[in-house]
């Protein structure tokens, strides 16, 4: 079981989750995408729901029913602190580690289970309590999303340090190129490999398609194993 956390909110996390699935499912392991807390839902005839989570169940072998993937959702893009102030839902990690508790229980470790935070590390859920206090109550490793552009390495060594000194441990880290005309590219994935503590999972290059597929085949899970 692994959390799932990222550099900034546009880091790619949703998508390396997916294509790290994916690699997993073609290996023939039983997989499971879990997505707690998700802002920007659209209505459905069957209720709220997430592209994000929708994405993540696609590629999960394991089927649950949706609220068992996102059980706190709110429609408007914005801040779930927020959103859950507006609609008076409490997103405290204690209710957090409620919601995830029966699915939770009793996985078994030849799965690869992951579970997808929001924003970044230090996402706010209000009254000074963080998203990063779930997983280490859950006490799982972490895999770093390093959304490769202008600033990357400042944010990923920021990153890392939050993690290491809430006393967890990073599994690995992927470098998803988001911008394609980041500068001096090879520099600062040298620099990446030689800052982070974690292995490299795989570099995932600027894809127009975001094929989760084609992201696939640049990881290397061996390692989650």
């Amino acid at each position: 079981m692994y959390f799932v956390t990222g550099t900034d909110t546009d880091c790619g996390k949703t998508f390396i989750s997916a294509a790290l699935l994916n690699r997993a499912k073609k290996q023939g392991r039983a997989t499971l995408g879990l997505k707690p807390i998700a802002s920007g839902c659209e209505k459905t005839e069957n209720g709220l729901r997430n592209s994000d989570a929708l994405s993540l169940m696609s590629q999960s072998t394991i089927e649950l029913d949706y609220a068992a993937v996102n059980p706190v959702s709110f429609e408007p893009a914005i801040a779930p602190h927020i959103a859950a102030s507006q609609t008076g839902i409490d997103i405290s990690p204690e209710s957090i580690l409620n919601r995830l508790s029966g699915v939770l229980e009793g996985r078994d470790d030849s799965e690869l289970c992951i579970i997808e935070g929001a924003g970044g590390w230090r996402l706010t859920l209000g009254e000074g309590h963080f998203l990063s206090e779930v997983v280490q109550q859950l006490s799982v490793p972490v895999i770093l999303v390093v959304g490769v552009k202008l600033g990357c390495l400042n944010h990923a060594v920021l990153t890392q340090e939050a993690i290491e000194a809430d006393g967890l441990k990073i599994a690995g880290w992927v470098a998803n190129i988001v911008d394609g005309d980041t500068r001096c590219l090879e520099e600062n994935l040298a620099s990446l490999q030689s800052l982070m503590s974690g292995p490299c999972l795989g570099v995932v290059p600027h894809l127009q398609d975001l094929s989760i597929e084609t992201a696939a085949a640049y990881l290397d899970i061996d390692s989650l194993i």
